[in-house]
């Protein structure tokens, strides 16, 4: 689990954990200004780590990986602890996995009804839509979307993309997911409910544009890199 600030939200996320299938629960805290911290211990998180520096959304990713792996892990379950996605999922997703339907899994917010519904604002679903057309066309990939962030990985595919060169920012997931594809790993989709409301994180409209265009930076240089026109540090 990246957190910042979540110490208002990560009680319930945590409640819903079936800790039963789950062997290990990391929270990366990246220097939270409130009770995060505590509150993880306090609910007898085993591993609690917390960035002594604000290192972002990306570099907050790369620590849990990191972690993760050094404590074997042969699937990994990225979550939010702002409870914007369910951890009910977990167990179907995991299914996908332990029985190599798929080494990577999405949890797609736009499969069926699920983003406005649960409160999306309209502006960000329309980018969302106009960015994965995009990003589908220049992978030749058939993805829902790319800006979910609940996402798992088999161990192989942490250990094979190179997702320490990626950005720290927000744009560190589509970069992955870009790295993903150019490694040729498949990636299977499930329709998650997500909730909207004034404590989940969210970017402001400056970042996501900010975010957009990381995201189409990130398609093009997939295709130059691709049809031999240029060579990319995240591409390895």
């Amino acid at each position: 689990m990246p957190a910042y600030n979540a110490a208002t939200t990560l009680r319930q996320t945590y409640a819903e954990i079936p800790t039963e299938i789950v062997d290990e629960v990391i929270l990366v805290d990246d220097h939270s200004s409130d009770e995060t911290v505590a509150v993880a211990h306090e609910l007898g998180i085993q591993h609690v780590i917390r960035h002594e520096e604000n290192k972002g959304y990306g570099g907050n990713q790369k620590t849990c990986y990191q972690t993760a792996l050094s404590l074997g892990a042969d699937v990994v379950i990225m979550l939010h602890p702002d409870y914007q996605y369910t951890p009910l999922l977990i167990e179907s997703i995991t299914y996908m996995m332990v029985n190599e339907l798929y080494p990577v899994v999405l949890a797609s917010r736009i499969l069926g009804n699920g983003a406005l519904k649960g409160g999306m604002p309209r502006y960000k679903y329309f980018f969302n839509r106009c960015l994965t057309l995009f990003q589908n066309v220049m992978v030749g990939q058939k993805l829902s979307e790319y800006h979910t962030g609940y996402r798992a990985f088999t161990r192989e595919v942490l250990e094979k993309v190179p997702f320490m060169n990626n950005s720290d920012d927000f744009v560190f997931d589509n970069q992955m997911l870009a790295q993903i594809i150019y490694a040729g790993f498949d990636i299977g989709e499930i329709t998650c409910p997500t909730k909207y409301f004034p404590e989940a994180s969210s970017i402001n409209f400056r970042r996501s544009c900010k975010y957009g265009l990381g995201v189409l930076r990130t398609s093009v240089q997939f295709r130059l890199q691709k049809w031999h026109l240029g060579k990319f540090k995240i591409f390895g």
